[in-house]
């Protein structure tokens, strides 16, 4: 049951998104878009062909930045001291928050400084001061990234700059930018903010703008991360957020700048306007009960371990129906967290997904008397 369960759900993503596929392009090397609440891919272009991620290995420096703050073990106030080899990536002609040597740096700062201003000085220090080598870093970085997933990524620095071992694609991308904002929504508030202003040492502070060109459009993004290379060309990592929909985009190969902002911006609208994403289930707004026999309510209250969500293509949501299956009314007792029934999700009437149901309470059962009582009632008034 369950693989053909699967391959109904492999044929509904392939009917819903063929069609518009094909007549829709970005120029892109290679790219993905994904609805982040139901987690389904609306567009890939080669999505595992091997690129060099540039800026965008940044996310993961921030990341492993995140984890440590989480648990405890760093913060956002605690102080790093700039080593000469953080220090020579100010001075290379790369992008730079500008530190200087014997500075000693916040991490809120250092971070900043990497997700805003794109500084690759920043990153060495964030990850020497974490990890005492930018190559002890990078290991942490890459059992982060198969921890989670990324199965074709392998980072050797923290700033993304061109290393034949420093690479990825955008499908793992894609996850480790999903990841960074289900996993870490709070510190996630820094990729939206447009400006960073450094008071450097010996000279006037320094503003830069965040690179990502999204971000001044008013088209709600939030975020993520952009790239370049010369031999990978511009990339850009990208989410919008409109009211509870978000879209994530990662794309790379775009010929010119210009090309990545107005690309990008396309796919997200594309995503957006062919798409509709539907609540099936919320634990917050939904209640599914379920009846309950010779017990001592008439009714229990199921829940379902995650929240569902279906992206559609715009005017068929009359083709997703839900339906719960259970063997009713169920017998009392009933024990908290118990197995009681399933949720299943149809598309033009095929099975497409299903859940199990599971008990929010305890329900005892009636004693011999009241279950006496109730059963004779049955048989005469077929009252349950």
């Amino acid at each position: 049951m369950k693989k053909l369960i699967l391959k109904s759900v492999i044929l509904y993503f392939i009917s819903l998104n063929s069609l518009a596929i094909a007549q829709f392009d970005i120029k892109a090397k290679t790219a993905i878009l994904q609805d982040f609440l139901s987690g389904e891919i609306l567009y890939e272009k080669e999505p595992d062909l091997r690129i060099f991620p540039a800026s965008m290995t940044k996310i993961m420096t921030s990341i492993i930045a995140f984890e440590l703050l989480e648990s405890g073990d760093l913060t956002l106030d605690d102080k790093f001291l700039v080593s000469e080899n953080a220090w020579r990536w100010s001075q290379a002609g790369y992008s730079s928050m500008f530190i200087m040597v014997g500075d000693q740096v916040s991490v809120e700062d250092l971070l900043k400084g990497i997700i805003i201003a794109s500084g690759n000085d920043a990153c060495i220090a964030l990850a020497e001061g974490i990890a005492g080598t930018e190559e002890e870093f990078a290991i942490m970085m890459t059992a982060k990234a198969k921890e989670i997933g990324m199965n074709n990524t392998n980072f050797n620095n923290s700033s993304g700059m061109t290393d034949a071992y420093n690479y990825s694609t955008v499908k793992d991308i894609l996850i480790m930018s999903n990841y960074l904002i289900k996993k870490y929504p709070e510190y996630y508030e820094y990729f939206k903010e447009e400006e960073f202003t450094w008071d450097r040492t010996g000279g006037d502070p320094i503003k830069q703008g965040n690179r990502n060109p999204l971000l001044y459009k008013n088209i709600g993004a939030d975020g993520i991360k952009t790239g370049y290379l010369g031999t990978e060309k511009y990339s850009l990592a990208a989410s919008i957020k409109r009211n509870e929909r978000r879209l994530i985009s990662v794309a790379s190969g775009f010929e010119t700048k210009k090309s990545r902002s107005r690309q990008s911006l396309k796919l997200l609208t594309w995503g957006m306007t062919n798409f509709d994403l539907v609540e099936i289930y919320n634990s917050k707004k939904h209640k599914i009960e379920l009846d309950v026999w010779l017990g001592k309510k008439n009714k229990v209250t199921s829940y379902i371990k995650k929240n569902i969500y279906k992206t559609i293509p715009k005017a068929r949501k009359r083709y997703l129906k839900v339906k719960v299956h259970y063997d009713g009314p169920l017998k009392a007792p009933i024990k908290k967290d118990q197995k009681i029934g399933k949720y299943k999700i149809y598309y033009k009437d095929e099975l497409i997904e299903e859940h199990d149901l599971y008990s929010t309470e305890v329900i005892g059962r009636l004693n011999i008397i009241s279950r006496l009582i109730k059963s004779i009632n049955f048989l005469i008034w077929g009252d349950v």
